[in-house]
Parts: structure tokens; C-alpha cells; sequence
């Protein structure tokens, strides 16, 4: 008995460890400006979502200032309720051509959000942009972005050099890497998703699983009573059966 206490503890206090682990790897990834994509493949349409995780020293974050990569000529910002928006445009040093043929001599360099009321310290929002990622597979791109709070700022600008990675660095860029392009080609499709379906398409299927769990079962439940009332009447026609 003394042993098989034991070892429950044992594997308790494991579990525990494990999880005190894997909290900490979260706190330590989402402790900055992030960028999920929900594609990487090159010259294709991705929604990139923003996360901002917290203010500057307990201090609501006011501004957002995202600047977009050489690589980008242009992004559409996703309306966020909390938050007006507007783009910054550059003219560059020599016309550039794009792939449809169009010859452009400014592009947008940067996305600015503005909170209409102080990000709280302890809250977390999220900003999505939609962009034509680069003909470049293999090549990591990335978005040096400036939050403004009520007190302070942080410049999360900083970009790995050769031998580093992202955990070296104190206020790291985010940034996304290229991947080769998709066999069906470019979808537009992601210029005209919603706010919610912004929100959709970074799920990982957790919620669908949860639900389908959850129906099992009920379902489960529903045959188990069905079986334990059918044997609670089985019960007296076999006594009535045995005193015939």
C-alpha cells in the first residue's frame, strides 16, 4: 500500500514539474510582439497575426507601429474595434515592377495601430495583416514593430545574426519564414476574411475536438442508460418466469 502511495506521489510530482515546465516555455514565448501566419508559402496570400502580449513595465500600450519588410510593397490591416489604423507610404529610390506588370514608385512601409483606450498591462490583443508573402522560399523575413505605452516604449527590433537565434536576443523582431510555393498557386481569398475568421483560421481544431468529445459522450451516456433500464427489466420477467 506504502509503495503504491509512493508511487502516485511520484508521478504527481512529475506531472506537476512537466507542467511547471511547459508553462514556463509559454511564458517565455509569448513574453514579446509575435507574428503567426497562417500560410508561409511563397508568393501567396497569409493572414499574419500580430499578438501583443503585454505593456511597456506594467504600462498600457497606446501604439503599434509595425514596419513591413523590404519584400512587401503593401498589407491590409483587419479592423480591430479596439484599435484606428492607418498605413505609412515611402517613395522608393528607383520605380519597382511588380509581377502583374504595374509599375509602382511608393509602397506602404508601415501599418500603424492606435488604441482608442490603453491596451491594459495585463490584457492581450491581437492585429492582423493580409499580404502577398515574397517569391523567396528560404528566406526569413522580418517585421521590426514599436509599441508606445502611457510610460516607456519597446523597440521589439532586434534581428538574429549569424550564430544566434531568436532566444538571444532581448527584444526580438518578429519575423516568418518562407517556405516553397504551393503546388495550386496564389488564393486571394484571404483579402476578403472577416475579423472572425481572422480568428478561425489560427485555431488548431482544439475547439472542434472539444465538441466532438463532448457528443461522444453524451452519446455514451445515453446507450449506458438505455442498457442499465433494459436490464432493470429484465430482471422481473426472469423472477416471474422462475416461479412458473
Amino acid at each position: 500500500m506504502k509503495s503504491s502511495i509512493r508511487r502516485t506521489l511520484s508521478a504527481t510530482a512529475v506531472a506537476g514539474g512537466t507542467a511547471a515546465l511547459m508553462m514556463a516555455g509559454i511564458a517565455g514565448a509569448s513574453a514579446h510582439v509575435s507574428v503567426d501566419p497562417n500560410k508561409t508559402a511563397a508568393n501567396s496570400y497569409a493572414l499574419l497575426t500580430f499578438g501583443v502580449p503585454h505593456g511597456c513595465d506594467q504600462s498600457g500600450t497606446t501604439k503599434i507601429a509595425i514596419s513591413l519588410p523590404e519584400e512587401l510593397t503593401d498589407a491590409t490591416p483587419t479592423v480591430n474595434a479596439n484599435w484606428t489604423v492607418e498605413k505609412v507610404t515611402e517613395t522608393l529610390a528607383a520605380p519597382k515592377k511588380l509581377d502583374d506588370g504595374t509599375t509602382i514608385t511608393k509602397r506602404t512601409s508601415q501599418i500603424v495601430y492606435t488604441a482608442k483606450a490603453p491596451l491594459d498591462p495585463h490584457m492581450r490583443d491581437a492585429l492582423v495583416l493580409s499580404v502577398k508573402l515574397p517569391d523567396a522560399a528560404g528566406k526569413t523575413i522580418y517585421f521590426p514593430t514599436y509599441q508606445t505605452c502611457e510610460a516607456g516604449k519597446t523597440d521589439w527590433v532586434e534581428i538574429p545574426k549569424d550564430g544566434q537565434s531568436e532566444d538571444d536576443l532581448k527584444s526580438p523582431a518578429p519575423a516568418i519564414a518562407i517556405t516553397p510555393a504551393d503546388a495550386g498557386g496564389d488564393h486571394h481569398a484571404a483579402e476578403a476574411v472577416s475579423t472572425e475568421q481572422a480568428s478561425a483560421v489560427t485555431d488548431d481544431g482544439s475547439q472542434a475536438r472539444s465538441w466532438a468529445g463532448l457528443i461522444a459522450g453524451i452519446a455514451g451516456l445515453g446507450l449506458g442508460g438505455a442498457a442499465f433500464f433494459r436490464s432493470r427489466a429484465a430482471k422481473p420477467a426472469a423472477a416471474k418466469a422462475e416461479t412458473k
